[in-house]
């Protein structure tokens, strides 16, 4: 039966979304599937039987894509199952944003011992007046789940909210509020009090805010990252925050040069650090695993397309193969020299990859099945009978 290796504490709730017969390990050789957190698997081995890795969670940095893909490894991530828990950590953000709360309760605490207390914080609170996000203008760059949920929360506690999303999806249209416009990057950065960049790193977004970022950004706006701490230059948000630009910067990624700083508040990433949260994408995660391994669906993975039908046929053959020319007819050949009928083929891809699912009318045998693996560009079969 599969064996699911845990390379993190992960909820017990996955456990409840696996068929009985399944095997779970701390530590295993051959796994059919593996789950994980944080777990930095780019030194990991990846042995042959590994079927497919799933996140529990947004973020798939601490995973080997690129060699995994090679492999024919499906990774999976959750997005959307932490959304709520992050949507409220930036909206705290945004009050310590604007109110200088975490300078004044710092403050406070010298005063423990002191006569008088009540009659000094009444002398000293002038030094920490802030002001409300009411009426001030909110830019949300990326409109996933995380970005559609806070836009909308700021819009109900008064905000005015501009959103920025080249690759907005039609569902996150669809939830996002109607009171919430949407600019170019430039005009967001020029226009808005607050900032929030909910963005998954890549090369194209790596340092995307920079000195000439920060240049066009409103005098004494605010930042807060919650997304990934290589999206802003750590040099250049210092001087920013020096010299005035940045009234503060607020992150989830705390780093060295930001630790301490004036008006810099580092959180030490607690974005999905809820049981709610962590509930939420250890099952996502499993029934991802379970339907993969089963039936050979693919929802929500980072390297192949998603490929999803019900089974309805004798028998399925999926089948993973280069994106070229030509390949889709040599496989339904193959099943058609058979003499076995095809009911159902979905074919699609991602990148330089493609996944094929073949739901037949009969069963195969292992000869087709070596012809099919034979076919020149396809790296991995699998059959469900």
């Amino acid at each position: 039966m599969p064996q699911i290796l845990k390379l993190n504490e992960i909820s017990p709730v996955a456990d409840k979304e696996f068929p009985a017969g399944y095997t779970f390990a701390k530590e295993a050789a051959n796994p059919d599937g593996i789950m994980l957190r944080s777990f930095n698997m780019h030194e990991y081995p990846l042995n042959d039987e590994l079927l497919a890795v799933a996140r529990a969670g947004a973020g798939t940095n601490n995973i080997p894509i690129p060699a995994c893909t090679a492999k024919g490894i499906v990774v999976f991530n959750t997005p959307g199952a932490n959304a709520n828990a992050v949507k409220e950590l930036v909206i705290c953000e945004l009050f310590l944003g604007g109110r200088k709360i975490t300078d004044a309760i710092d403050w406070v605490k010298t005063l423990k011992g002191t006569e008088g207390v009540g009659k000094t914080v009444e002398k000293g609170k002038s030094k920490f007046v802030g002001h409300e996000i009411s009426g001030k203008t909110l830019g949300v760059i990326g409109l996933g789940a995380i970005g559609v949920m806070v836009a909308n929360t700021a819009v109900d506690l008064g905000m005015n909210v501009i959103g920025y999303d080249p690759y907005l999806s039609v569902a996150g249209a669809l939830h996002l509020d109607n009171r919430v416009r949407t600019a170019s990057l430039d005009a967001l950065i020029a226009s808005s009090d607050f900032i929030t960049v909910h963005v998954p790193l890549t090369p194209d977004t790596e340092k995307m805010f920079n000195t000439d970022t920060f240049s066009k950004m409103k005098d004494g706006a605010v930042l807060i990252n919650n997304s990934r701490g290589e999206l802003v230059d750590a040099d250049a948000v210092l001087a920013a925050v020096e010299r005035g630009k940045l009234e503060r910067y607020i992150t989830d990624f705390p780093s060295d040069k930001l630790i301490g700083v004036q008006n810099i508040i580092c959180v030490p990433h607690l974005g999905a650090s809820t049981p709610e949260a962590e509930d939420n994408c250890a099952q996502m995660a499993a029934k991802e695993l379970v339907d993969y391994i089963e039936n050979g669906n693919i929802t929500n993975s980072v390297n192949f397309p998603n490929v999803c039908a019900p089974r309805t046929s004798v028998a399925r053959v999926a089948v993973m193969h280069d994106n070229v020319e030509g390949v889709i007819s040599k496989i339904t050949a193959v099943i058609s020299e058979s003499g076995i009928n095809i009911a159902n083929i979905i074919d699609k891809s991602k990148g330089d990859k493609a996944y094929m699912l073949l739901d037949l009318d009969a069963k195969v045998s292992d000869k087709v099945v070596d012809a099919i693996k034979k076919v020149n560009s396809v790296f991995r079969v699998r059959v469900f009978q």
